[in-house]
């Protein structure tokens, strides 16, 4: 049914590691010759893709990215960014913007966010060196996002990865939350995927002011860059090393191309002899 071929095709579209969009097209287009439409009636699903992943795009004019997300949609395909105070269409098939225009959002909280930027900057600049960020107003209008997405792509190396955190701050209440994902893709010679999601619960702020905001959250990220370190290790001492085929008791390798030659007791026994 042609429904079931575009929720599969969503589904691939969605779940795209990082940096592998362009590759998950191509291999969509092989796989559905005979419906070269299909692709067309999945806008959606490249919708949802770029906005969840935090898609970069450089606009014309400009050397710097700028994010897409549901927090600086204007709608009909437009953006806004406020670092550069632009507008623009974005296409979510190809990844490309047009229709750049200057932009102003207003905002109740238009004092607030440029402070909130500035410190920010800081921040990712410190930590992220190939990041790209954004601090707009939701939608609502109850809160501001803080957006970040550092990208790290290794096609000739077979790997590729993406970090992305998103923080909500309501001024109101002086109340901080969010979340941060990993996501890594390792390809050479199989398939290995590690993606994770760290939702950091609500927390009550002092003051409520920019530099406070950013320092909470560079001590979040801080302790889940640690918390990831030790799950690592884990992971090397613990279920990685139970999947390695163990030594014998010898701690020599088996030649296994000469397995038919031993003399059980003796050669693999290291040459002890009863």
């Amino acid at each position: 049914m042609p429904s079931d071929n575009a929720a599969a095709v969503s589904a691939f579209i969605e779940g795209a590691p990082p940096g592998e969009l362009a590759e998950v097209i191509a291999d969509i287009q092989k796989l559905t010759v005979n419906e070269p439409k299909l692709l067309g009636s999945v806008t959606p699903a490249f919708q949802k893709y770029n906005e969840d992943q935090l898609s970069t795009v450089k606009l014309s004019g400009s050397g710097q990215n700028v994010l897409i997300s549901p927090y600086n949609a204007l709608g009909d395909g437009k953006y806004y960014d406020v670092g550069t105070q632009k507008s623009f269409t974005f296409d979510h098939q190809i990844q490309k913007a047009s229709d750049v225009q200057p932009y102003t959002h207003d905002s109740e909280y238009s004092d607030l966010i440029p402070s909130l930027l500035k410190s920010f900057s800081t921040h990712a600049t410190e930590h992220y060196p190939s990041a790209t960020y954004t601090v707009c107003p939701t939608p609502s209008n109850n809160t501001i996002a803080l957006l970040l997405v550092s990208n790290k792509y290794s096609p000739a190396n077979f790997w590729n990865g993406r970090y992305r955190s998103t923080y909500l701050f309501a001024p109101a209440s002086s109340t901080l939350s969010g979340t941060i994902h990993v996501d890594v893709h390792y390809y050479e010679d199989g398939n290995v995927r590690l993606t994770t999601t760290k939702n950091v619960p609500e927390m009550k702020l002092e003051a409520g002011s920019a530099a406070e905001v950013v320092r909470r959250i560079a001590g979040v990220e801080r302790a889940y860059q640690e918390e990831l370190n030790r799950g690592f290790g884990r992971l090397s001492e613990g279920e990685f090393k139970g999947l390695r085929r163990q030594l014998p008791v010898t701690r020599q390798k088996v030649e296994w191309e000469k397995i038919g030659g031993y003399r059980l007791g003796q050669d693999i026994g290291g040459g002890r002899t009863r």
